[in-house]
């Protein structure tokens, strides 16, 4: 190789060499210039997350009232807080809240001051300690049927009973809580099966509203935040120990319900109810009869027996197609942790006793000893 070839190539080196180090410096300072960016910005973010936690004014005396709305979401609640100069962020309030995992807000008007940090604020919209006494309260007790219910609403807001039923089963109506409560009320409510599609979905439970007569829609948002936030941990019980959906857990929460006298174990009665539905036999229930005629009695005969419904678990096996009241904790505990047993019968006595048996004869044997001898 020539001394001129030579040259060439290192020359065409050294400019390579040169290149790489150019690069690598431009690569090393727009790394520094990313690291410095992001440092700022993660700085930044972190310090303005820090910000937000903390009280608006501390040194604030101002009380301003704030109403909370039934049925309000946390981000609803936080932009309420935010407008009223309450906190410095809802979306930071937002955030807080669920990786606090905070819940059970309740509604109500409260008197909030921007000295007030947010766990304060969290605690204070928690306990329900407001400003305001409730306008007046509704109670939905146990074991309550959907015209029962509207009953009750119509009753305590001088509304027509007629039509709050009514409201409650119109299409529409139950598409928009449906997008509301996604994971609650499901599209099995849509079964053409089932007569009333919020039958079992409103919580047993005493409502306080604040302000006089509140609409129809914001009587069932506050039962339906209340079923959510009630059902959430059974939901997730139901589905890992008996592969319960939402609606079979109300459903046969409701049977149990429906079932039980004050004296009854319903962790017993659901047991009669698995073992059955294991075996393949029939629940043979009567207020599932009951229900599909719309009718309320002590008894039910031979002649009940044969309505033709899908409610009929004398007709029908498995559950029948949605839950036929609504079940308080103690049926929903019952549903998702029954006792284990051998019973597939079960009798209630005139006197609230539950007799059970495990088979068909034992069962007859005290039907014709409390029920068709004292007849």
């Amino acid at each position: 190789m020539t001394g001129d070839k030579k040259d060439i190539i290192r020359q065409k080196m050294l400019e390579h060499q040169n290149e790489a180090r150019i690069v690598r410096k431009i690569v090393l300072i727009i790394s520094i210039i990313l690291i410095f960016v992001f440092a700022l910005i993660g700085g930044g973010g972190y310090l303005y997350i820090q910000s937000a936690l903390k009280p608006v004014d501390p040194d604030s005396k101002v009380k301003k009232k704030v109403e909370i709305p039934i049925g309000s979401s946390v981000s609803g609640i936080g932009e309420r807080l935010e407008k009223n100069g309450i906190i410095k962020d809802a979306k930071v309030f937002k955030y807080y809240v669920k990786f606090k995992n905070e819940s059970g807000f309740m509604a109500g008007i409260y008197e909030l001051s921007p000295s007030m940090d947010i766990q304060e604020i969290v605690d204070r919209l928690k306990t329900g300690k407001v400003l305001a006494e409730a306008s007046f309260k509704i109670t939905i007790p146990e074991g309550k049927q959907l015209k029962e219910i509207a009953a009750i609403m119509a009753k305590a807001t001088n509304q027509d009973e007629t039509q709050v039923f009514n409201q409650l089963n119109d299409k529409e109506f139950i598409k928009e809580l449906m997008n509301k409560y996604p994971d609650l009320l499901t599209s099995d409510i849509l079964n053409p099966q089932i007569k009333y599609p919020l039958e079992g979905y409103l919580f047993p439970a005493t409502y306080p509203f604040y302000k006089p007569n509140p609409t129809v829609e914001e009587m069932v948002n506050a039962m339906l935040n209340k079923s959510q936030h009630v059902l959430a941990d059974y939901i997730e019980r139901g589905k890992k120990e008996k592969n319960l959906t939402v609606h079979q857990l109300l459903t046969m929460a409701s049977l149990i319900e429906e079932e039980a006298t004050e004296q009854a174990d319903r962790k017993r009665i659901a047991s009669v109810f698995y073992n059955r539905i294991e075996k393949g036999m029939m629940l043979q229930t009567d207020p599932t009869v009951l229900y599909a005629q719309g009718k309320h009695k002590e008894r039910v005969v031979y002649k009940d027996l044969e309505v033709d419904s899908p409610y009929n678990t004398y007709k029908h096996t498995g559950l029948p197609p949605g839950p036929i009241a609504n079940a308080g904790r103690v049926s929903l505990e019952a549903a998702v942790d029954p006792e284990e047993s051998d019973f597939y019968y079960f009798l209630a006595t005139s006197d609230g006793k539950v007799i059970f048996t495990k088979t068909l004869e034992e069962h007859n044997k005290e039907k014709a000893k409390h029920i068709t001898n004292k007849k």
